[in-house]
């Protein structure tokens, strides 16, 4: 009998699929699916926080929450505009790969006044405490360089020696003018989108728009917008829609008039007047930031112009600059295994966890993948600039 071979190779071809398809069924009949947990800003249950505290100091109470053995080197943190520590910093430091580091540390995460969660209005008919007409003048929202003073008082309450600073934005120039007047209690910086130089024509016309609606008491669209866009930037706005979403939710919890004053003061900020001078001979008397230093930012982060001008003003010995591949505005929350690994590394080269060794999530990379060995201990991925 003659046979055709091609309706018997598609015969063979079709029972090869048949039996495909039977042994997927059997596979996945023992596999228990589970809805993924919402990502919020409340579920994270390694978060753990020994203390927190409200500090009282001449410019408003300052919210301290601490994380950690308070026996342990410190960490200061400072938050960016808009966000708390929470928004800020909960989701990093909770991340997998920073829990062999944070043993060795103790972490003292500092609100700005009015900007943690649940916070009372601060209105200008009351003092720095909240209290009304005490004082009998009007209260003022700190500064820039009143709030680095302001950390100042945060030290000395809990007796702190030595720190190291880890801000973002705002909190980044803050903690910049607290290592200029501080010198010898700042031992390091790791500054995230930081910015050396006063408000341009461009971000004065946006945020004075913005301030006007939040003291209003207005959360506008335009004003969520503007934040959405200062935090993450376009590229990521539009491709990491569920981390956006997130804190597009936490936008509507925001305290519009206390926004609003923080708002006014990093938009009349002055310039750091920091100078790079490459005379050995000179440099002594610089004024310029003299402890080790790491500037962080994303390639698509709508800071990264403001980042490399702060850059080029820094001692090129005592400064390592990162731009991180794949990241817009927020590296903290979009590559969080690539910030702790820089993290690990430049707490290693000034002495700090010299047992510590390539971190759990970067391990599983270069296992999985050994071609990817060199680039997870080199940073392939992240771009030092001198």
């Amino acid at each position: 009998m003659e046979t055709n071979p091609l309706l018997d190779a598609y015969s063979s071809h079709d029972k090869e699929e048949r039996t495909m398809e039977r042994i997927t069924d059997i596979e996945l009949s023992s596999i228990q699916t589970e809805d993924p947990q919402a990502r919020s800003f409340s579920n994270n249950a390694n978060s753990i926080l020994i203390q927190e505290d409200d500090i009282e100091t001449p410019y408003g109470n300052l919210h301290v929450a601490i994380q950690g053995d308070r026996s342990k080197m410190a960490i200061i943190t400072v938050h960016d505009i808009g966000l708390n520590h929470v928004t800020n910093f909960q989701g990093f430091f909770s991340y997998q790969d920073m829990q062999p580091i944070l043993r060795h540390f103790c972490v003292y995460h500092v609100n700005a006044p009015g900007q943690e969660e649940g916070s009372l209005h601060l209105r200008p008919e009351h003092d720095a405490l909240g209290n009304p007409d005490s004082l009998g003048k009007r209260y003022v929202y700190p500064s820039m360089d009143d709030l680095a003073h302001a950390v100042q008082n945060v030290v000395e309450n809990y007796e702190i020696a030595r720190f190291i600073g880890f801000g973002m934005g705002t909190g980044s120039n803050i903690l910049s003018r607290y290592a200029l007047r501080h010198p010898e209690i700042v031992d390091s910086l790791v500054l995230i989108n930081p910015t050396s130089g006063k408000s341009g024509w461009i971000e004065w016309g946006y945020q004075k728009m913005n301030s006007w609606y939040l003291w209003s008491g207005q959360m506008t669209n335009f004003t969520e917008e503007y934040l959405l866009w200062h935090w993450f930037g376009s590229k990521t706005r539009w491709e990491n829609t569920d981390l956006v979403q997130v804190f597009r939710e936490y936008i509507k919890t925001i305290n519009p008039q206390n926004l609003s004053l923080i708002t006014e003061s990093y938009l009349k900020r002055t310039d750091l007047g920091i100078v790079r001078e490459l005379d050995p001979m000179k440099r002594s008397g610089t004024n310029t930031i003299k402890c080790r230093t790491m500037l962080l930012v994303g390639d698509d982060s709508p800071h990264i112009d403001d980042v490399i001008y702060m850059n080029s003003r820094m001692d090129p010995q005592e400064t390592d600059f990162f731009k991180i591949s794949d990241c817009g505005g927020m590296p903290l929350e979009e590559q969080p295994g690539k910030v702790c690994e820089a993290f690990r590394l430049f707490l290693q080269g000034m002495g700090y966890v010299p047992t510590l060794n390539r971190l759990p999530s970067q391990k599983h990379v270069t296992n999985n993948n050994p071609q990817k060995l060199i680039s997870a201990t080199d940073f392939t991925n992240v771009t030092p600039v001198c």
